[in-house]
């Protein structure tokens, strides 16, 4: 028997623990980068911030780079743990793969009052199906992380302090 699968990623953001826990469970943040590819439209994001609360987040995408066809990527789960502002832990999986399933854990461990490091893992399983996504969900939940960060930073344009 294998291990089991488990992608591991960590970024360091100029920001209080608090904020960028929070964006996890606010919908109108998390849906600029919870789930979300580079190309991808968030339709729905649909959040229930209690433990046992439910997820939805429904994004369009391309079916292939220039492709003019989109196929909706539906991921949904429940909170098993919730500790502000260290702690999320969240079972999900996607529709077209309703018998997977799998964990993730953000742990968020403040530095100063103002930085703070997020170390997000995500237990694939030890299916085939979990050794063959390992590099594609690492190279996601970076996309996803350095998102967040332009969600946390947005530029302000014509504005004049």
């Amino acid at each position: 028997m294998s291990s089991p699968v488990v992608v591991s990623v960590t970024h360091r953001y100029c920001a209080p623990a608090e904020r960028v826990f929070d964006a996890w469970l606010t919908p109108w943040q998390a849906s600029r980068f919870l789930f979300r590819s580079r190309a991808g439209i968030v339709m729905q994001c649909e959040l229930q911030p209690e433990v046992g609360g439910a997820f939805t987040v429904v994004e369009r995408r391309n079916a292939a780079e220039g492709d003019e066809s989109v196929f909706n990527v539906v991921h949904s789960g429940r909170y098993v743990e919730i500790t502000r502002p260290s702690r999320l832990v969240f079972d999900v999986g996607v529709l077209s793969f309703p018998d997977e399933n799998t964990r993730v854990t953000v742990d968020i461990v403040a530095s100063t009052a103002q930085t703070c490091e997020v170390v997000v893992k995500h237990e694939l399983g030890d299916s085939r199906h979990a050794f063959a996504l390992q590099d594609s969900t690492r190279r996601e939940w970076t996309g996803m992380l350095k998102m967040l960060e332009r969600e946390l930073f947005p530029r302000r344009i014509g504005v004049q302090l």
